[in-house]
């Protein structure tokens, strides 16, 4: 049977995104350098030297930061406080970078003259940079370690000498325009409307990533749920399943076709191998079986031990199924068989396949409790086609097949089902344990 978990309780566990956000950080290092190297080329040209020497060595920390963090990433012994920690180095050392004067640089001009040519934005390309590690709490972080940093470099040009920051309330425009030409004016107005829109902005982008981040771990879930019912089902029925979420809730009652295998003997032939190589087999095997299952539409039920229970016709009926799965149990005998002779020298001895095929009335549908269901294909059909893959032991065959199958398949394609019949001897009637009446089979010896 098809088993299926509550989606909100295995989302978060199924679904992480460490390769994505260790890929993010990959890129975002490869693109710190490239960035760090093309501003050390500028710097080269813009400033007179030896200016130049002290960028190199602030843009050589920042390098050395965005390697250290993907490093300590990607080691089995980091901690998930260590990004955090690299993030509030990162806006650190661009705060002091930005608001400390250059001292290979001589100037008559106070440090408070740097907040004349608009430094500040740099904060946000730096936080726009933590968005593609889908951590919507990081970017919060980041904005918080910003608005910190600055504000302790705004506090220290505050106590520099000579900074003034008061604006006289009743002072005329002259005296005000004044004031704004003084170089050593810090306008704390415009620093902290810096620093509130630096918070809101990366408050928005944290919503933003979150809402991201739900997005790609539902459609991630959604993936891997097609990935798992395409074990189970054809492609087409995995479209219905994906595409209707109520598909299999409500049970119905029609006409499908139930196929049993099972490998006679195998538990006896397992007991000198071992379990490496009776593992592997059975995986051979069952890759084989589930391979026709898929070819002809069947849905994989479940496998039992060395066995496995596929249906035709479920979870929606089609006017093939009767076909398909006559066709089915005939390749699937031909093909182990076809296996069983490819094998070394007695690694297939005393393997045999019985299979075992009933048409009729089912019922299907979720069954069990809310935060564990199980698709369930149910009736008599289902227990007439298990015993009629037992019943191979008694007649000497490899496979039964039932006459309801039969004549179906017949009526829904008389060439096709016909010469799939041609290949098997018409038994006759034959017991079953627990029905009145004998039951008429086809068999393939």
């Amino acid at each position: 049977m098809v088993e299926r978990q509550d989606n909100d309780e295995a989302t978060e566990t199924d679904f992480s995104f460490k390769a994505e956000e260790l890929a993010a950080q990959k890129a975002a290092l490869w693109g710190r350098v490239i960035a760090l190297l093309a501003i050390a080329a500028l710097t080269s040209i813009l400033t007179p030297w030896p200016g130049p020497v002290y960028i190199y060595c602030l843009l050589a920390l920042f390098m050395l930061l965005g390697f250290a963090a993907y490093r300590v990433a990607l080691a089995p012994w980091r901690k998930p406080w260590h990004i955090y920690a690299f993030v509030s180095a990162d806006f650190a050392l661009l705060a002091f970078t930005l608001i400390y004067p250059n001292p290979l640089v001589l100037t008559e001009l106070p440090p408070q003259v740097g907040q004349r040519f608009g430094n500040f934005v740099y904060c946000f390309v730096l936080l726009a940079g933590l968005v593609y590690l889908y951590r919507p709490g990081l970017v919060l972080w980041g904005g918080v370690s910003a608005a910190i940093s600055w504000s302790v470099g705004v506090v220290w040009l505050l106590n520099q000498p000579g900074a003034i920051w008061r604006v006289p309330q009743d002072g005329d425009i002259a005296s005000f325009l004044a004031l704004l030409g003084n170089p050593y004016f810090l306008d704390l107005g415009v620093r902290v409307q810096e620093v509130s829109v630096l918070l809101i902005t990366s408050g928005l982008l944290a919503l933003a990533v979150g809402r991201a981040r739900s997005i790609a771990l539902r459609q991630a879930d959604l993936a891997s749920e097609r990935t798992n019912l395409a074990r189970y089902f054809p492609r087409k029925t995995v479209a219905l399943l994906a595409n209707n979420a109520d598909a299999l809730s409500q049970s119905r009652e029609h006409n499908a076709a139930v196929l049993f295998t099972d490998l006679v003997s195998f538990t006896s032939w397992s007991e000198n191998r071992p379990p490496s190589a009776t593992i592997s087999v059975l995986r051979e095997i069952h890759g084989i079986l589930t391979e026709v299952v898929f070819k002809y539409d069947g849905t994989l039920d479940k496998f039992i031990g060395d066995g496995l229970m596929a249906t035709f016709g479920t979870p929606e009926p089609t006017d093939r199924d009767a076909t398909h799965a006559l066709a089915a149990a005939v390749e699937m005998a031909d093909r182990f068989e076809a296996w069983r002779s490819t094998r070394p020298e007695g690694q297939g001895k005393g393997l045999s396949l019985a299979i075992g095929v009933h048409y009729g009335p089912i019922v299907l549908g979720d069954i069990g409790i809310e935060r564990r269901m199980e698709f369930a294909v149910l009736g008599n059909t289902v227990n007439i086609a298990s015993r009629l893959e037992q019943a191979n032991r008694t007649v000497g065959s490899r496979c039964v097949v039932s006459k309801d199958l039969a004549d179906a398949a017949l009526v829904e394609n008389p060439t096709e089902a016909g010469a799939v019949l041609s290949k098997l001897d018409n038994y006759g009637p034959i017991d079953l344990r627990g029905s009145s009446a004998a039951t008429p089979v086809f068999i393939l010896k």
